[in-house]
Formats: structure tokens, sequence, C-alpha cells
């Protein structure tokens, strides 16, 4: 899964890589700033393209859904701290996903992500985890971050009036994956990422063949990604700078 990552890219420069057309402004929402430990239900800058209701043109807009999908049909917004994550081999499929993998696709710009490994007991103990650090190496043509595939849905909360500027609620959820070898020591799955040169077919509202919209999803390969062990300052949400990036010594017991 992916549990927490970090995307540190100003908004003028998603706006200038993804040629946004538009800004969701949402006053109930802090300032979008770089943040280097997302964690479930944050809001965080996703990338759509959304009909407008003025002119019906369809047009590149940068918003900042919610992470975690709560689907239109949930009776309650509960659903958001468990669907943070959807499973690329049934996503086409699950109640939860299918509409949204339909016609509400949308790309989640990221600097890396944050995964746990679990660690032999020692002296008797139970076993503990080593949070790593995960990212892209630099790769021609694309830009300096890694694009995870999301979905996004719109949920309506029934308790408050239709004029209240919180009665509809953006959510987002990010596709994963079984991860590759050099990776699934540290743990089974990964983010799915859409490359530069599938960004518009894959957010393209008119896309509704689930087997086309699979066919633009990437994942990444041997030598695509770079790992390293980082301090378990990231398992508190609290944390959020640069420094729960830095490399720290391995755990004992574990493999390189």
């Amino acid at each position: 899964m992916c549990g927490r990552y970090a995307a540190s890219a100003s908004p003028e420069e998603m706006i200038e890589v993804f040629d946004v057309q538009q800004v969701v402004d949402d006053p109930a929402l802090p300032p979008l700033r770089p943040r280097f430990n997302i964690a479930p239900t944050d809001p965080v800058a996703a990338v759509m393209d959304r009909r407008s209701r003025q002119t019906d043109e369809v047009l590149r807009t940068l918003a900042r859904p919610r992470w975690g999908l709560v689907p239109s049909w949930a009776k309650d917004r509960s659903a958001a701290a468990r669907l943070i994550n959807a499973r690329v081999e049934t996503v086409a499929e699950k109640a939860s996903f299918r509409k949204a993998f339909a016609t509400r696709r949308c790309l989640l710009p990221a600097d890396g992500y944050y995964e746990w490994q679990r660690t032999p007991a020692t002296d008797g103990g139970r076993p503990g985890k080593q949070p790593w650090w995960i990212q892209p190496v630099e790769r021609a043509g694309e830009p300096p971050w890694m694009v995870m595939a999301g979905l996004y849905e719109f949920w309506r909360d029934p308790s408050l009036p239709d004029d209240h500027p919180r009665a509809w609620l953006a959510t987002c959820t990010i596709i994963t994956t079984q991860a590759n070898d050099e990776l699934g020591r540290i743990h089974d799955r990964m983010p799915v990422q859409v490359l530069r040169r599938d960004w518009d077919d894959w957010l393209d509202p008119a896309l509704v063949d689930p087997l086309v919209a699979h066919d633009l999803l990437h994942l990444p390969g041997p030598g695509e990604m770079t790992s390293w062990p980082v301090s378990s300052a990231v398992g508190n949400v609290r944390n959020d700078s640069p420094a729960l990036r830095e490399p720290v010594a391995l755990q004992p017991g574990l493999l390189e």
C-alpha cells in the first residue's frame, strides 16, 4: 500500500508542468505548500480534467481533494480512512472504485513515498517496523517527481443544506500494484504511475473503456526507483520536514 508520501512542488510548478488552466480555490483548506509527511484524510494536490458548467469546456484543473475516497453512494464519510488505495487488479470491478475509474481519473504528483518493512524480533521482543523512503530515479522526459495514478469522487453530505459550502466533499485514492523485486523486500505493494506521454489520455473524461485506461498505467520496473531507510520520526504525522527523508543506519537483520 501507500500510506504516507511527500509532495514539495509549488502550485506554480504544477501549473506549468501539467498545463493547468484553472485552480480550485477552497478557502476552507490550508494554502497549498510543500509537504513531507502527507497522511490519509489530508487535502492533497491533484490534477484532473473537469468540464466547466459555464462553457461546457473541459479544463485542466488543479484541485485539493482529501486523500481517502468516499464513494458517491456512501452513507457517511467514514470510508475515507479505509479507501486510500485502490488495487489495480480489481479497480475496474470493485464497487467503490468502478465509477471513478471510468470517468474520474486524476494525477497525484509526489516526490516519493514512505513504506514500512517488518523487522525481526530481538531479545524475545515483538517485531518492529523500519520506515523507508522510496523515490524515482531521474528519467528523461519525465518531471522530477513520480506522478501517481489516482481516482477522485464527489460525495454529498446529507446532513448539510444545499447551499452549505461544505455540502460536497471531494476525495481521492492512489492506485497500487504488486511491488517489483527491488521494492518487494520492503513491502508487497507500490503506487502505479502515469508517464507524461499518457497524461492527456488518462485524464480525458471521455475515455470510458477500462481496458484502454489500464493500458495507460505504468508499473515501475527494475532500476526505476531507489530507496533508503529513514527515521521512525515519519510515523508521527506532526513531523513534517525534509529531514524525514534523510537516510539512517539500517536496523540489524534487514537486507540491503
